[in-house]
């Protein structure tokens, strides 16, 4: 819990986000949470005016271990310092806690490993910036503290921030092609998202890398709005589906291709703190890359997917 002497009358919201050196948004989601008060009354509208020399108490929602669970996994690391974790999320493993998700989560990973986690949000979500899919792995980064989180929330808005993902398809493309096309949950299937008129933006850009000698191809992904299921759902418009995906048209036993061979590859951000423009490269998993040994060239693969060229082409 924090306490602050308001230093002037005015809103609570702008009073608090200066105090805190946050946005207004965060600071909102904070009071409607119920985690402010003044005086030891809670305020619920970031309109109510404080005076100058009120004691405001506020609080954020610590992530704690859920004695329900048990963590008996690790997870790599890619880089970590003071303000930020970057990790390379292994398929099958749930990113946050939510009432529906009964196994550990990427969470309760970093709660175990007393990984300090931002907390303004005041939801389950504790440091998690972007989301990925449970059977997607690939390249996250999680914030340590408030003012990281917000930094790096608003990179994701002005796309300094992006990821660019591989994808192993069960036919090629025809060409490199841009899908701009909304997405929403599916009315007939409520696991599914779809291609629906009501719902919300969502654009990706697709690139062919390497065909193999069994019609499958690797791919290179870029995403410029965050939806649920958006490669899979703007891959299936194509006509085209990733290895392992059958809940959107994959047609395979599970006992050949077990999960969805989707990973993202290479992150990109600028450091909130420093400045510096930094990039992330993930390793793929055993799976997918002995798929990829099997049936591709290795020296064309690595050539294609060269972090210094994988890119360009991309707007």
């Amino acid at each position: 819990m924090g306490k602050i002497t308001a230093p002037e009358t005015d809103r609570i919201d702008k009073v608090l986000a200066k105090a805190l050196d946050v946005s207004r948004n965060q600071v909102e989601r904070l009071i409607k949470e119920g985690l402010v008060s003044i005086d030891n009354k809670k305020v619920t509208k970031p309109s109510f005016k404080v005076t100058e020399g009120n004691e405001i108490l506020y609080t954020f929602k610590e992530a704690e271990k859920r004695a329900s669970v048990e963590v008996d996994f690790d997870v790599e690391v890619l880089y970590e310092d003071d303000y930020l974790l970057v990790v390379n999320k292994p398929s099958g493993l749930v990113v946050h806690p939510a009432p529906s998700v009964k196994e550990a989560t990427l969470v309760d990973w970093l709660v175990q490993k007393g990984i300090s986690l931002s907390t303004i949000s005041g939801e389950e979500r504790h440091g998690i910036v972007h989301r990925i899919d449970k059977e997607t792995t690939g390249a996250l980064v999680i914030a340590k503290d408030n003012k990281t989180h917000e930094k790096l929330s608003e990179q994701l808005q002005d796309k300094s921030m992006g990821r660019y993902y591989l994808a192993l398809i069960d036919h090629p493309l025809k060409e490199d092609v841009v899908v701009d096309k909304p997405i929403g949950r599916n009315p007939n299937n409520r696991l599914k998202m779809d291609v629906v008129p009501q719902g919300k933006e969502a654009k990706t850009a697709f690139k062919k890398l390497l065909t193999s000698p069994h019609d499958t191809e690797l791919i290179t992904a870029k995403l410029y709005t965050g939806r649920t299921h958006q490669i899979r759902v703007h891959l299936n418009t194509l006509g085209r589906h990733i290895l392992g995906d059958d809940l959107y048209g994959f047609k395979s036993k599970r006992d050949k291709i077990s999960r969805v061979n989707l990973h993202a590859y290479l992150l990109y951000l600028v450091h909130p703190k420093s400045g510096e423009k930094m990039e992330f490269v993930a390793p793929l998993f055993d799976d997918m890359k002995a798929y990829i040994s099997k049936y591709f060239n290795q020296e064309e693969i690595d050539r294609k997917i060269d972090p210094l060229i994988l890119g360009r082409g991309f707007l």
